[in-house]
């Protein structure tokens, strides 16, 4: 039985937004995707992921069909009230964030679901604002979202178990498998994932051995299938180095982020997205 929700909301168009809207639409979901300053953008992001994903023969319907479910509007306030599914992938600042949920949270019915793509932010502290936490959780993606095998679901003391069961259950539905965490700094992926990376930069810094060569002992030695540097530029090194921040803040000195990240950043070699960070793309 499939029980994807007939209406989506997912507040964001970028990277991450679209990858998600393009995910549910295939499955059958009708998405309305927010996102105020490239409208345009969101559609060619999803038409894209799109194309891909029929290359790769992983769709059950056209492209041209998929694309037709998703509409894009301004802001929170012109969801459908019929939406069942919010989420909110916007950039990881806590202010924009708290802002689309709440105002989406006042457009849609109380017994519809919201929930953050946040990669590291309390997940408790973004339903404090929130006037139903218990129909909150976190519902976090990678990157890409279409190829990725993963959905780390993220509860909090106050969501109800029959959320995270419906989550549970899209997951599955989207073709992903879940895995369902306690909310902390960084969950279990960004905490385990950031660390590493840190540390790859550490040995960039300190002159250990080449990007490369880190990148293949851990892809040839532990079977990665992306190595630490290479994934920090998938990820985006002025992501990182938000999360690395915000970690180092709640969790100590473990995550303080090394100069060179902090340079890099500072000169805008923020990896895939400018075409430079570790590698040249």
């Amino acid at each position: 039985m499939n029980t994807i929700p007939k209406t989506v909301g997912v507040l964001g168009g970028g990277r991450m937004g679209a990858g998600i809207a393009q995910v549910f639409a295939a499955a059958g979901a009708q998405l309305v995707v927010t996102e105020p300053a490239d409208p345009t953008g969101v559609l060619d992001r999803v038409a894209r992921g799109l194309e891909h994903s029929d290359k790769r023969g992983l769709l059950d319907d056209t492209p041209q069909n998929i694309l037709r479910r998703i509409e894009v509007v301004g802001t929170p306030s012109e969801l459908p009230t019929e939406t069942e599914l919010v989420i909110e992938a916007v950039p990881e600042v806590p202010e924009i964030k708290v802002a689309v949920l709440a105002e989406a949270e006042n457009r849609i019915a109380d017994t519809a679901v919201l929930a953050s793509n946040t990669s590291s932010l309390s997940i408790g502290e973004l339903a404090s604002v929130l006037r139903r936490p218990e129909r909150f959780l976190g519902t976090h993606f990678f990157n890409p979202v279409p190829a990725s095998a993963l959905l780390e679901i993220v509860r909090t003391d106050s969501t109800d178990d029959k959320v995270v069961t419906a989550a549970t259950e899209w997951a599955t539905e989207l073709g992903k498998t879940p895995i369902v965490v306690n909310d902390s700094p960084g969950f279990a992926t960004s905490r385990l994932g950031v660390m590493l990376g840190l540390e790859a930069i550490r040995m960039v810094e300190e002159g250990v051995t080449d990007v490369e060569s880190i990148d293949r002992a851990m892809e040839l030695g532990y079977r990665h299938p992306v190595g630490p540097l290479r994934s920090t530029d998938l990820v985006g090194l002025d992501i990182r180095l938000a999360v690395a921040e915000y970690l180092h803040d709640k969790l100590g000195e473990r995550f303080a982020p090394p100069s060179l990240l902090r340079t890099m950043v500072a000169r805008g070699d923020l990896g895939k997205k400018t075409g430079q960070g570790f590698y040249a793309w």
